[in-house]
């Protein structure tokens, strides 16, 4: 263990120590995406803590658990991944039943979003012992902090697209009828291949992430026409792990009708809710039309 990772469990011990840490609780712990100082200090504490940690993959688990001087007998490593996530479940039930603390975290990242660990917390819940997510890196949200979109219409995590070509044709095909942002997430031997799926959305601009939060991390704004050709400039573009944000669809503004339903409904309804009806029926801005309502109101 590193003397900073060192002072960072002592630091740990200080934020967190104090803090209630229950018995008979599944704790899911979020780790790094790749940066292994991507821990917060609440995750150091819980993972020296519990009586147990149970992972996705425990060769992983241990080498990430030793960086930090954590470093844990085998027995006290239970494997859970998406072959074993029933079965591995009873278990960890089993020991949350005799008042032990467990820790589950995948190989990256939030665990449960395209990652193991959703069976895990609902068998949990269900037999009746609490769950407590210990929040930090995720690629998801990584990704769309660094894509410059405003969040005005939201977005949508689809995650892994399907690997099949016919099946993945109709998932984009869905994709071009959706307004919000998407979260797409791949492995680099199908990149080339969600690149040639997602080129049909023309114009459409596309963020992505390569190996985020890592040495050769990578970050581009583009169109969707124009990341095939992209990835195939630089062999080491098709490197590494992919999150990928498609930008939602421009608005298209219907010549004024925002501005006629404004005027219909701001003499019957309070200001924020005619700008949010008018919103969804036209499908217009809703920042642009809550600054049309304020002029209309001040005429």
């Amino acid at each position: 263990m590193s003397a900073s990772f060192a002072r960072a469990l002592e630091a740990a011990h200080d934020a967190a120590g104090s803090q209630n840490h229950p018995t008979s609780t599944l704790y899911v712990v979020a780790t790094p995406i790749g940066n292994l100082a991507d821990i917060s200090l609440r995750a150091l504490l819980v993972l020296q803590k519990v009586d147990v940690v149970a992972c996705e993959d425990t060769r992983h688990t241990q080498q990430m658990l030793r960086a930090y001087g954590l470093d844990r007998p085998h027995a006290q490593l239970l494997a859970l991944h998406q072959h074993n996530e029933a079965e591995a479940s009873e278990a960890v039930i089993a020991r949350l039943s005799q008042g032990e603390r467990v820790a589950y975290v995948s190989d990256a990242g939030t665990p449960a979003i395209s990652d193991p660990g959703a069976r895990l917390v609902a068998a949990v819940r269900r037999a009746g012992y609490r769950v407590l997510p210990l929040p930090g890196a995720s690629s998801v949200t990584t990704a769309l902090s660094a894509s410059g979109m405003t969040g005005e219409n939201g977005f949508v995590f689809t995650g892994f697209l399907p690997s099949k070509s016919g099946e993945r044709q109709q998932a984009v095909q869905a994709l071009a009828l959706e307004s919000r942002a998407v979260v797409l997430l791949e492995a680099p031997h199908r990149i080339e291949a969600l690149a040639a799926a997602l080129a049909v959305l023309g114009d459409r601009q596309i963020t992505v992430g390569r190996e985020l939060t890592k040495q050769f991390e990578q970050i581009e704004t583009l169109s969707a026409q124009d990341l095939p050709a992209w990835l195939a400039e630089k062999p080491e573009r098709q490197r590494g792990e992919f999150a990928l944000v498609l930008h939602d669809a421009p608005v298209a503004h219907n010549g004024g009708e925002g501005l006629r339903v404004l005027q219909l409904l701001l003499p019957e309804l309070p200001l924020k809710t005619a700008v949010k009806l008018a919103a969804d029926i036209t499908g217009e801005s809703k920042n642009a039309l809550y600054e049309q309502a304020l002029e209309l109101k001040k005429g």
